[in-house]
């Protein structure tokens, strides 16, 4: 299964604000907003930026290969590594009246990774059908994308609020009130849609068109190729805006703040 991978980490070490050098009397120049942040509400930021990915994307995954390690077959795998997703939809539907993006995501992942684990047949078939998954993912994304619905946004998510509070807040306020940060949220997951489906389309010309020993190892450098170019894409026209936004929405909160 091919998921985005973090490009920036978080640090837990807290900082000191900064303290200014200028003369008694000078206004302190404003310290970096992600100086100023106490380590608890930095916890509590960057946990509640990472749990849904962890829940809806990593524990399934965990599950998947500790099943596959311990001799389970990949259809009971892929069955049992869906339980915890399945329950995260049903909580959600039942205690917050909304579907969970993600944890459906690695549900129709998953049902696609069974459906083609029962298909079999001469190579070029069953290399055509690894790209089975990157197919779904890209058309899920698509399709919600579409809809104005951006299911990538909880991945990039923790990389930019950095578990710091106040930039988690503004995330928050960016995402439902700014026009502008919708449009940024949407361009990341129309990028790696598009990257995932295209993925799929080229190694599934490639499965016959390209000779089936040359193919087994080509379609792992198309596959990486895509993640690098979704990455550096998606970073240059989505996350970078996203991330100036956010430091601008922290700055003008703060200076609101200190007008009052």
């Amino acid at each position: 299964m091919s998921s985005p991978a973090a490009t920036a980490t978080a640090t837990d070490v807290p900082v000191s604000p900064a303290v200014s050098s200028a003369p008694s009397g000078s206004p302190a120049s404003p310290a970096s907003p992600d100086l100023q942040a106490s380590p608890g509400p930095r916890r509590a930021a960057l946990l509640d930026s990472v749990l849904p990915l962890l829940m809806d994307v990593g524990v399934p995954l965990v599950a998947y290969y500790a099943l596959k390690a311990a001799g389970a077959s990949t259809f009971a795998a892929l069955a049992w590594s869906s339980v915890v997703p399945v329950i995260r939809i049903a909580w959600s539907a039942l205690r917050e009246r909304r579907l969970n993006g993600l944890a459906a995501l690695m549900v129709t992942v998953n049902v696609v990774g069974l459906l083609t684990s029962l298909v079999a047949g001469d190579p070029r078939l069953m290399l055509a059908k690894d790209s089975g998954v990157s197919s779904a993912i890209g058309i899920v994304v698509l399709v919600a994308a579409w809809r104005g619905r951006s299911m990538m946004s909880a991945g990039v998510r923790p990389w930019l609020v950095k578990g710091n509070a106040d930039r988690d807040a503004a995330w928050q306020r960016l995402s439902a009130g700014s026009a502008a940060f919708r449009r940024a949220e949407k361009r990341f997951s129309v990028v790696w849609g598009t990257a995932l489906l295209g993925e799929c389309v080229v190694r599934t010309v490639g499965a016959y068109t390209v000779p089936v020993e040359t193919m087994v190892w080509l379609g792992t450098v198309i596959m990486v190729a895509t993640m690098v170019a979704a990455f550096l894409v998606s970073g240059r026209v989505s996350a970078v805006p996203m991330d100036r936004m956010i430091d601008a929405a922290v700055r003008r909160e703060r200076a609101t703040d200190a007008a009052h």
